[in-house]
């Protein structure tokens, strides 16, 4: 039996409900809650730049509040940098962030601001939080987290889900392949191994089950599903579904 992967659980689309009218309905430290009574062993949240979802207070009440670890989502700005040594929430997530775009659109580019970024996650690291890198499964990018001090590596699975929902298997396979000798990698190199990113039902038993990945962090396809399930039997569900690809 591998050991038990751990499911962090992403709140930030409940924020994004709430903000779509505006008032403090739905509120994210509820689905927080929630989450914790399903199963979830974390929370994430993604404090954005221009805060379309998760705003300053939803953190300063998860971190008054929570029980589970909280998994702090941000971008590699001075700002964002001085709110997460003031929290100092158990982990640090470092992602790419633009403006423009919908969701995170692919990994934080490494190799090419190794220097800055070690710079970047140090007081971070000595403040007492774990730092993990969100990144594509590219070698050059996993061996350059390694390098800056990263505790941990998160792979990104989008463009996997992505070739399965258009039904292109093959694309699908060779991403599975990819994220599969990646993740052996990161490990070699004594890095942790998450993933997440467009994860659902259908396509997460693979990532499940490879065994170097110690934690899935899944959001916009959990508040989806809690639309028709309800948010506690959407999680035992992807629990379950996890579980039983990891035993």
């Amino acid at each position: 039996m591998s050991e038990r992967l751990r499911l962090g659980v992403n709140i930030d689309h409940v924020a994004t409900v709430r903000n779509a009218r505006g008032g403090t309905l739905p509120d994210p430290i509820r689905a927080a809650r929630l989450a914790e009574a399903a199963g979830a062993d974390g929370i994430t949240a993604h404090l954005r730049e221009d805060r379309r979802h998760i705003s300053d207070d939803d953190i300063e009440r998860l971190v008054d509040t929570l029980t589970l670890p909280l998994n702090f989502e941000m971008a590699a700005t001075d700002e964002m940098q001085a709110i997460a040594l003031r929290y100092r929430p158990h982990a640090v997530c470092i992602v790419p962030e633009r403006r423009e775009e919908r969701t995170t659109e692919g990994g934080l580019e490494v190799a090419r601001d190794e220097n800055r970024l070690a710079h970047f996650i140090a007081p971070l690291a000595e403040a007492g939080s774990r730092v993990s890198i969100f990144i594509a499964a590219d070698r050059p990018q996993i061996e350059a987290a390694a390098r800056i001090g990263a505790a941990v590596v998160e792979l990104h699975t989008g463009a996997y889900c992505d070739a399965h929902a258009e039904g292109r298997l093959a694309e699908r396979d060779d991403e599975l392949a990819r994220l599969t000798d990646m993740a052996a990698l990161a490990e070699d190199l004594g890095l942790e191994v998450h993933a997440g990113h467009g994860l659902t039902y259908e396509t997460v038993p693979p990532i499940a089950a490879l065994p170097q990945v110690r934690e899935l962090n899944i959001g916009h396809y959990l508040i989806g599903e809690a639309i028709f399930l309800g948010l506690e039997a959407a999680i035992v569900e992807m629990r379950r579904i996890m579980d039983a690809a990891r035993g």
